[in-house]
């Protein structure tokens, strides 16, 4: 029987990072399977599921914990298997003018309507012709099955009047 765990990892970013994480999953016969992970200003932060054998997760979580004197935060949790979505799941991107609150509007929106998010990632980027920084936001979303693609596209919209929602 194996068991299955979702790792968060927070530290200063320097070289050698996930090949610790990795060191220990591979030392406890583990199995790295998926993953996120990202730089953001000067930190590593990454995201990670895993699956090792039950007899040896207590070792394996005992390892990875031990990577705080390298400066790592580490959380462990388990890997809870929930049901499907109830609806599709679609890509989505926004852009518009950044603005204080942004995120909050667009995340309440998503919560009112009933919409789960599956990922999301967002970024200011420069403005083609305009000077300005442009927020934008791509990821997928789990509709319910009684809102269509369009109503969120309509809802999204009435956020700002310059956000534009592409759903795919």
């Amino acid at each position: 029987m194996n068991s299955h765990l979702v790792l968060t990892i927070l530290g200063p970013d320097r070289t050698g990072l996930v090949e610790a994480v990795a060191d220990a999953v591979a030392k406890h016969d583990g199995s790295w399977m998926e993953s996120r992970m990202a730089r953001l200003a000067g930190q590593f932060a990454g995201i990670l599921r895993v699956e090792c054998p039950a007899s040896a997760q207590a070792a394996l979580e005992s390892d990875l914990l031990s990577l705080s004197g390298r400066g790592l935060t580490v959380s462990i949790g388990a890997d809870v298997i929930s049901g499907e979505p109830s609806g599709p799941i679609l890509n989505i991107d926004i852009a518009g003018h950044d603005e204080p609150g942004i995120v909050k509007r667009i995340a309440s929106s998503l919560a009112a309507l009933g919409v789960n998010v599956e990922e999301l990632e967002t970024s200011l980027e420069s403005a083609p012709m305009a000077g300005h920084l442009l927020f934008c936001t791509r990821g997928k979303v789990s509709l319910p099955s009684d809102l269509s693609p369009a109503e969120l596209i309509e809802a999204l919209e009435k956020l700002g009047s310059d956000l534009t929602v592409d759903v795919q």
